[in-house]
């Protein structure tokens, strides 16, 4: 377990008594704080464990004692086999089943009688070579390009173990075979938020000289035009979809990656390259050719409508026949598209604030639809000025002509000002002590804002991630825009316009960079006084903390 983060004196109250402790920051969920040998020693701390206490006799001050946790007396764990000779000894159990009832119980294929008859599209796994397409996944080069190989990064054993696995089950499903090809790139983890890891190659200098598949990604808004007079919706997702595409076999050598277990490449698509996206949306138009435009809408790899293709889908991420379904951040029905009217309808009855803390509830709520508002940052400020520190609570006329106002808005149909062609974006990012913002423009239209505060934890963050991390926010919360077009990034932090050649980066900006190689993206830098816009979100962020 690797720290970039090191807090000095940090103030820590044990029995009523303020003392303070230098902590190494870890990604660590059993336990908040882990005392060590060197507090104790500071402190002249003595363990008495009889009486389950801690005496401490800090320098220049009087001793005191610290009290454990007396003796439960409550309900214990005990293991099945202290459980076992309970039982025998005569003891009375009890045996109970606890279901959550919040928890959807499995979707079961003889649910769905239409769909039991395709039993074969809805596989629990798939292995072996998918059939042949009409395309193959290329990869074309910029002219003159050498190969590429860079030498393994090094893993923990915990790790190693893991890379053994994961390797082990790609050759025998048949998606990677061995190879003795000049290209090589490094394998490294990305931690999912399940606590697993996902086996990740760094494609960063083979994307740097790939040639971009300028293959068109469909509209969002487009794709829902297509929807009127619709009733009935259902939704297919895939399993693996990326997996279900071949490579040209020329191309096969420069998917080559090498680990500690030694060298091998894909003969299937993988994930980390810069025209998968492109190539797969390809794929699905090519698959859905007759039907497109009529019953059936495809974005990557989410369909609506089910169809009969050599498709392998996931059946518990699948629904059928309902009246409406939420599809790509939006609900559909026979109505159209709207935002999901149950996010917003607790705004209806909101009754006005009586104090700060009831102000940035308000907020809170408001705040998730304000990329649909437009001029949210304005009509919201007489409220986020009652949040700040050492502000008297004073509700006025513009208060509640504000807190109204933001109420018939959210409750209303929301509009969002849409792009137009297929010209790049820009985004101007900025982030202040508490809050990370961004604009989306095109043409020098603005499309969208954003802006959120800091989390706890990423107050600790070092400025290079906080910048990144506005980054990725826009990335994601605009992915739909963003996903297959080009786009340029504005920071105003100079460095970060050289992330993507960059070797050492933690687990934290690898992950992010994971994400942002399926965007055409360039990161560039702008000067902090020339970015008013994203920088007055991030301020304006801040002002509701």
């Amino acid at each position: 377990m690797l720290s970039t983060h090191w807090l000095r004196a940090v103030p820590m109250s044990i029995a009523g008594r303020e003392l303070f402790v230098d902590l190494i920051v870890l990604d660590m969920r059993d336990y908040d704080v882990i005392l060590g040998m060197d507090f104790l020693q500071k402190y002249s701390a003595s363990i008495i464990c009889r009486k389950r206490m801690v005496s401490f006799a800090p320098a220049g001050s009087d001793p005191f004692l610290f009290l454990g946790e007396p003796k439960r007396s409550g309900k214990v764990m005990i293991s099945a086999l202290q459980a076992r000779r309970l039982i025998r000894g005569g003891c009375e159990a009890f045996l109970a089943h606890i279901v959550d009832k919040n928890s959807r119980e499995p979707k079961q294929l003889s649910e769905v009688p239409v769909v039991e008859d395709y039993n074969d599209v809805f596989p629990e796994d798939f292995s072996g070579l998918p059939p042949s397409r009409e395309i193959e996944f290329e990869i074309e080069l910029l002219p003159d390009t050498a190969p590429i190989s860079r030498a393994p990064y090094r893993m923990a054993l915990a790790e190693l173990q893991e890379l053994h696995k994961q390797l082990q089950e790609l050759l025998e499903k048949g998606f990677i075979r061995p190879s003795y090809s000049p290209w090589g790139a490094p394998v490294l983890f990305v931690k999912k938020k399940d606590g697993t890891m996902r086996l990740c190659i760094d494609y960063r200098e083979l994307n740097k000289v790939t040639i971009k598949n300028r293959y068109p990604l469909p509209r969002i808004d487009d794709l829902f035009d297509q929807l009127k007079g619709a009733v009935i919706f259902s939704k297919i997702d895939l399993r693996s979809g990326y997996h279900q595409l071949r490579i040209k076999e020329g191309d096969i050598p420069k998917t080559a990656f090498r680990s500690r277990y030694g060298h091998c490449e894909f003969v299937v698509m993988p994930f980390g390259l810069t025209n998968a996206p492109a190539a797969f949306m390809d794929l699905m138009n090519r698959v859905f050719r007759e039907f497109l435009d009529k019953f059936v809408i495809v974005f990557i790899d989410d369909i609506l409508i089910y169809s009969r293709s050599k498709l392998y889908a996931k059946f518990s991420k699948c629904e059928f026949w309902l009246d409406h379904i939420a599809f790509l951040g939006h609900v559909v029905s026979k109505h159209g598209v709207s935002v999901d009217p149950s996010k917003v309808a607790a705004v209806q009855d909101w009754s006005r604030p009586k104090n700060a803390k009831e102000v940035r509830s308000f907020l809170g709520l408001a705040g998730y639809y304000r990329k649909f508002v437009e001029g949210f940052s304005a009509i919201a400020l007489p409220l986020t000025t009652l949040t700040r520190k050492g502000k008297e609570f004073e509700w006025t006329g513009h208060c509640e002509k504000s807190f109204q106002e933001l109420k018939n808005r959210l409750t209303s149909a929301p509009v969002l000002a849409l792009p137009e062609g297929k010209e790049g974006f820009v985004i101007y990012t900025d982030v202040s002590k508490m809050g990370l913002g961004a604009v989306l423009m095109q043409n020098e239209r603005v499309i969208a804002y954003a802006s959120r505060q800091l989390k706890e934890y990423e107050e600790n963050y070092p400025t290079h991630d906080l910048e990144l991390a506005a980054v990725i926010h826009a990335l994601k919360i605009w992915r739909h825009y963003l996903y297959g077009v080009q786009c340029k990034i504005f920071t105003d932090h100079k460095s970060l316009k050289y992330i993507f050649t960059q070797r050492d980066l933690n687990m934290r900006q690898r992950r992010w960079l994971d994400l942002a190689k399926d965007y055409d993206c360039e990161i560039l830098y702008h000067p902090g006084k020339a970015n008013k816009v994203a920088d007055a979100l991030s301020r304006m962020s801040s002002a509701t903390r």
